[in-house]
This record gives C-alpha cells, sequence and structure tokens, in this order.
C-alpha cells in the first residue's frame, strides 16, 4: 500500500507546462504588472492584494483571453497518465491553483480530464475583470485559494497527502502536506522554510518516488500560518 492516501497538485507551472495567468498578463495587461509580483517576493504585499490590481489591469474579453491561453497552455505530458495511475489506486487528487482559473477547466477538458475537482478562485467579467475567491480563508485574505486548507480538508477525509508545486503560492500547501515534490522557486521556499521536500521534473519522478516511498516527513504544519494577514 502506498504511504500517501491523497494528492493535491498545483496547476500552473506544475500540472500545466507553462503559468498560465502570466502568459495572460504578458499578452494583455497595463505596463507594470510586474511590479506587484516584485511586491509580493518582498514581503510588501499579499498574493490576493497583488491579483486584485492586476485582474484590474487586464484589458482583455474573456473569449479573447480564454483563446489565447488555449493556444499558448499545453499540460505536462506526463501529467494525463500520473491521473490515470492515481485512479488505479484510488488515489484521491486535487488541482489547487491560486491563479485567474477560466481557463483551468477548458485546458483540462481539452486533454480528457475535466472531471478533475478544481479548488480555485472564479473570474468574473462584468467591465474590467476581478476575482472572486470561494477558496479563500474565511479570516486570512493573504492568499487568493487557501491552499493550506485544501491540504487540510482532504488530509481529514482521506489520509496522508503529497503535495506537487513548483513556485510561491505553493508555499502554504506545502508547509501542511506530509510529503513535498518541489521544483524551481518552491524549491528554495521549502529550504528557507525548513520543508523536507523531493526535487521533480515530471510526474513520472513523482510517480516513482511514491510508489518506493515507506516512510512520511510529514507536515512542518506550523500552529498559524506565516502568510497569515487579517482584514483590515
Amino acid at each position: 500500500m502506498l504511504a500517501v492516501r491523497a494528492l493535491v497538485v498545483d496547476f500552473d507551472g506544475t500540472a500545466c507546462l507553462q503559468d498560465v495567468s502570466e502568459v495572460l498578463l504578458a499578452a494583455f495587461c497595463e505596463p507594470g504588472w510586474e511590479a506587484y509580483d516584485e511586491a509580493v517576493d518582498r514581503g510588501e504585499m499579499g498574493l490576493r492584494e497583488a491579483a486584485r490590481h492586476q485582474a484590474a489591469m487586464l484589458h482583455g474579453s474573456r473569449e479573447e483571453m480564454l483563446a489565447h491561453a488555449l493556444a499558448h497552455a499545453e499540460l505536462d505530458p506526463t501529467f494525463p497518465p500520473f491521473v490515470a495511475w492515481a485512479q488505479e489506486r484510488g488515489l484521491p487528487l486535487e488541482l489547487v491553483s491560486d491563479g485567474f482559473a477560466f481557463y483551468i477547466r477548458p485546458i483540462l477538458e481539452r486533454a480528457g480530464l475535466g472531471h478533475l475537482p478544481v479548488v480555485t478562485n472564479e473570474m468574473v467579467f462584468d467591465g474590467r475583470p476581478r476575482l472572486r475567491h470561494p477558496n479563500g480563508h474565511p479570516e486570512c485574505v493573504g492568499c487568493r485559494t487557501c491552499k493550506m486548507l485544501a491540504v487540510q480538508r482532504l488530509r481529514e477525509s482521506a489520509g496522508p497527502v503529497a503535495f506537487v508545486g513548483e513556485g510561491q503560492s505553493d508555499r502554504y500547501g506545502a508547509l501542511y502536506a506530509d510529503v513535498v515534490f518541489a521544483k524551481d522557486a518552491l524549491v528554495r521556499i521549502c529550504e528557507r522554510d525548513g520543508v523536507p521536500y523531493r526535487p521533480w521534473r515530471t510526474f513520472d519522478d513523482v510517480r516513482v518516488e511514491l510508489e518506493a516511498l515507506r516512510e512520511l516527513p510529514g507536515p512542518v504544519a506550523p500552529a498559524r500560518c506565516p502568510g497569515w494577514l487579517a482584514s483590515a
């Protein structure tokens, strides 16, 4: 039996090779959107506030941006076989994204993966685009989608959770997972936070590691998420 009982996978840059939100910002946003990412990196602003500013700078319609996303985004080719492997073993797999979100379901459906559960934001197109956060924390406003809560909920319902990610928005999911697979920016973040991790490049790497894994590091699970920001 596998040591983990559930899987949480980031979408942008993880299940999908591209960060689709950044692809859209580069194509449809007014100049200066990068400054908000830099403010997040410096700890001056939460992810939710940064996205609010960036979404308001987008000037394309939903149809235009979705067409662009579908033309420029592709799933990691090792992800669909990984999904099939997880399903054969009865492992729940949830995609958890803190991005602009509206493109995720169409990209999945194109690959025959429209059945996967997705925990994410909601982009509203009525005038300038804006984000709603149905999966945010009820008190903290630091992130748009609370990956900490997503991991905790699945852990409570299914058992030990493996988290697969690559970037800044994955930090708080990684802190509460039983085992973490990290690449790119998440490697540096895990090292800074003292989170044990396994490096990965493809989902074949993740599958092989999970099949061999007998003991789990367990979650770091600080009593209070370090990204906590209370509303004013």
